[in-house]
């Protein structure tokens, strides 16, 4: 079940809010446990058992590092963190790279590692790196032990991020776990929230993601240049609006229940450098392997060259995150190139430079990077990047191009605006009178709009089930 879907807003969500709403404050935390497993178990009953898994290991573990830290025993406290983020990892490794490591030992002729043919649990690269940061935060002090099973089993299955993000820390959910407040207008709020998620991925990236799957699927000698930049255009929007209108959903779910979630996109394609645009984009992840990776191997508080050094074994961990492939550990470390460039010498370099070219530099290669992403064979991804830099012999367009870049067009405007703050600038300059009539009719548009696409559409896919 995912949260775009016709069964989710019309049969799940009212029915959890109704239960929700009419049980008392200290029977909540296990309705939503309840309703958390229900959920996941919808899409994959098997998989349920991981998740109680998952609870069990960081729950016991929780209690070993505070129960050894009480006792003035350092070194068993840092055994019992160490033994979560192996017991953590390896599940992971298990499930979404077991099969990768195989596959790619059998290329060179090694058949010692059978593949096991295992589909990915949905959203493990998200829950194990939310579970593994809490012994991690127990250790150093930034987090309370959490002694009620119930409520640590809640923190882990929550629904609204559990199975696209963003990466909440317990350190930043703990006190709300325990405790939260609930009001009309926070409720209001996360409708609000909701309803425009909703209509970022139903009403365009849905539609952007048809027009990459036209360039996506073209035969090698048919792939203008033209075409191929269209094509990859039409990518960074559909996955920026299908990754932030989950964001945005979850963001509207966790308020309707009482939770306050990190933002996790800050508009950014208005980025005027590689390093900006990664303070902007998947702000939790990129939160989470800076507090328990970068900080952990030194950070920026070193010699130049053991900066370079980490920003790589970041980078390339960022990269394989995002999935089980040779393209994303390449595509991780074409993002550690960039940054050690502008750690070097680009970045004191860009900023005497004019914004707008800043911004050109910035969407050219984050443009490119999202064509290593989206093409996974190297085949492929190879004959798209030579057809990107006209060196595929397809040409520099074609007639295709201009009928689809025109079809397309109206829809090409609204995203690029709508991947900006314009807008929201704009909205904020309405008096007060004019948003209390709008707002309503245009949430209510958006909602119907998106049910009838829902309900017309076959073609609703999300982007980040396979990380």
């Amino acid at each position: 079940m995912v949260f775009s879907s016709l069964y989710f807003l019309f049969l799940y969500l009212p029915v959890v809010l109704l239960l929700y709403y009419i049980t008392p404050l200290k029977w909540r935390n296990l309705l939503l446990l309840v309703a958390n497993l229900i959920f996941y178990a919808w899409g994959e009953p098997v998989y349920i058992l991981i998740m109680f898994v998952s609870i069990a290991i960081d729950y016991t573990h929780g209690m070993l590092v505070e129960a050894n830290k009480r006792k003035g025993n350092d070194r068993g406290a840092r055994l019992a963190v160490a033994s979560s983020v192996v017991c953590n990892l390896a599940l992971l490794f298990f499930f979404k790279y077991w099969d990768f490591i195989a596959g790619s030992l059998e290329a060179i002729g090694l058949t010692f590692m059978p593949k096991l043919g295992l589909s990915l649990p949905i959203g493990i690269s998200f829950y194990t790196f939310q579970t593994m940061s809490y012994t991690i935060d127990v250790y150093r002090g930034d987090a309370k032990v959490q002694r009620n099973i119930i409520n640590f089993g809640t923190f882990v299955t929550l629904f609204p991020q559990l199975i696209a993000g963003p990466i909440i820390k317990y350190k930043d959910l703990g006190d709300q776990i325990d405790y939260r407040k609930h009001s009309p207008e926070m409720f209001a709020s996360g409708v609000q929230v909701f309803v425009v998620g909703l209509a970022k991925k139903v009403l365009l990236a849905n539609n952007l993601g048809m027009l990459w799957d036209v360039y996506k699927a073209l035969p090698t000698g048919e792939l203008t240049v033209a075409g191929a930049w269209l094509g990859v255009l039409a990518f960074s929007l559909q996955l920026y609006f299908d990754f932030s209108g989950y964001s945005d959903m979850a963001v509207g779910l966790g308020r309707m229940l009482g939770f306050e979630f990190m933002r996790n996109f800050n508009y950014p394609y208005i980025s005027k450098s590689i390093t900006e645009f990664w303070r902007r984009w998947h702000i939790s992840l990129g939160t989470w392997f800076r507090e328990y990776m970068y900080i952990p191997l030194g950070g920026n508080r070193v010699s130049k060259p053991r900066l370079f050094f980490n920003l790589l074994i970041v980078w390339a961990a960022t990269g394989i995150w995002h999935g089980a492939s040779w393209n994303f550990l390449l595509w991780g470390l074409y993002f550690a190139a960039l940054l050690i460039l502008e750690k070097a010498f680009l970045g004191k370099l860009l900023q005497k430079l004019p914004a707008v070219l800043c911004h050109i530099y910035t969407l050219f290669f984050v443009l490119v990077s999202w064509a290593i992403f989206a093409v996974e064979d190297f085949g492929q991804l190879g004959a798209y990047l030579k057809a990107m830099f006209g060196m595929a012999g397809g040409g520099l367009t074609n007639d295709n191009v201009w009928y689809y870049f025109s079809s397309y067009l109206p829809m090409l405007i609204i995203g690029g605006v709508a991947a900006t703050p314009l807008a929201v600038k704009l909205w904020g300059k309405l008096p007060e009178k004019a948003v209390k009539l709008v707002l309503p009719v245009l949430l209510l548009a958006g909602l119907i709009f998106s049910t009838a696409y829902l309900v017309d559409a076959t073609y609703n896919p999300f982007l980040y089930f396979r990380f």
